[in-house]
């Protein structure tokens, strides 16, 4: 099995916090859409006779597709690709776009699972991050969700911003848990280059994201959702009644994936693209039949460290028998950075399975790093 992401370049606002690559102009839509089928057609052979198993559109806002374009390319996937009978189709929505219409209109085309980027259920969060919903709209976007059809709905939140108190943050786990949310993905604000908030804390015209009131929120988070029935199945992945995201779950499991789109990352077990992200010059390059991307061919040692970062971020883990047959040359000193992280109670082994204790979680990336191949 695998997956497909497209990421669909666009926005109407630019969130003070977001670094992945996007446009607020939508002049490039029609061409862009028209190049990522283009793309689909260009890619086929990627992933070998692989099943896709999983298509998630992200972005930029996927939800500015009009029908005519979505229903485009889900098309060229269908048309151009083996598709697995219980095929998840993942698109991530803003609230405000989510009119009865348009989720009717998404349900209509394929779209089975929808991620919607609600952020916070507070006006003073959603103001300070420059979202272009209100809290209104939010509610009522998952309530029309649910009247649509759709059982499967994932919403983000952000804890850490300046604006987000401990009875904010509280209350935003409250409203998740009674609006029965199925999956919640759960972000710590973290100051990326490039980003107008980068600019305001270098320039010093706004507050600095709190680390203490980060860790603080993280804790509530996992101890308030451990009692009410989610699973916390990734480090900022929480599902209940078995609703996780197949598809960012196989990225965790190294499961290949072909990224479609500007920026977009590929993984095929042995190498890793990523196509440039510039909208005209990646329209530019797909209109000449060439797919304007960089290839890393991922070396043993990369191989390893990769297995590592991305299982142990999981509930799953990392298996050492995996590592002893795979990638026996480094086991000897895994093994030793692998005791000492015991001994600090950073990480736990059951059976042949490590993974991150409740006290690693905080400090997850530092942590795994440590067993890195160097």
């Amino acid at each position: 099995m695998a997956g497909i992401y497209i990421h669909i370049p666009f926005c109407r606002k630019a969130c003070h916090y977001c670094n992945f690559h996007f446009s607020t102009s939508l002049n490039l839509k029609a061409p862009l859409v028209q190049a990522l089928s283009h793309e689909l057609k260009l890619q086929t052979r990627y992933l070998g006779q692989e099943p896709i198993q999983t298509i998630y559109l992200g972005g930029g806002t996927p939800s500015l597709l009009e029908e005519s374009e979505l229903n485009a390319l889900l098309t060229t996937v269908k048309d151009n690709y083996e598709v697995a009978d219980q095929l998840e189709v993942t698109l991530e929505a803003n609230p405000d776009d989510l009119t009865e219409s348009k989720l009717n209109q998404l349900r209509n085309n394929g779209v089975n699972r929808l991620s919607i980027g609600v952020q916070s259920f507070d006006e003073e969060d959603l103001l300070w991050m420059n979202r272009s919903h209100n809290v209104t709209q939010a509610l009522a976007s998952i309530e029309g969700a649910r009247r649509a059809g759709f059982k499967d709905i994932s919403i983000d939140l952000i804890f850490g911003c300046p604006t987000t108190t401990t009875e904010k943050w509280k209350n935003n786990l409250v409203i998740l848990e009674q609006m029965d949310i199925p999956h919640l993905s759960c972000y710590g604000l973290t100051i990326e280059e490039k980003t107008a908030l980068a600019h305001q804390v270098k320039s010093a015209n706004g507050p600095r994201p709190c680390e203490e009131s980060n860790a603080e929120q993280f804790k509530m988070t996992m101890d308030h959702l451990s009692t009410v029935g989610y699973v916390q199945y990734e480090i900022s992945n929480y599902a209940k009644g078995g609703r996780i995201s197949k598809h960012n779950t196989n990225y965790w499991k190294q499961v290949p994936y072909l990224g479609i789109g500007p920026s977009a990352h590929s993984f095929n077990g042995t190498s890793r693209q990523w196509n440039v992200a510039h909208n005209p010059k990646y329209i530019q390059a797909i209109e000449r039949g060439l797919i304007p991307c960089e290839v890393e061919k991922l070396t043993l040692k990369d191989q390893f460290n990769e297995y590592l970062m991305t299982s142990m971020r999981t509930m799953w883990g990392c298996d050492l028998n995996k590592i002893k047959g795979e990638y026996s040359v480094f086991y000897e000193d895994f093994e030793v950075a692998m005791n000492t992280l015991i001994k600090q109670q950073q990480v736990q082994l059951q059976g042949t399975v490590l993974s991150l204790t409740e006290q690693g979680k905080f400090l997850a990336d530092p942590i795994i790093s440590e067993l890195f191949a160097v």
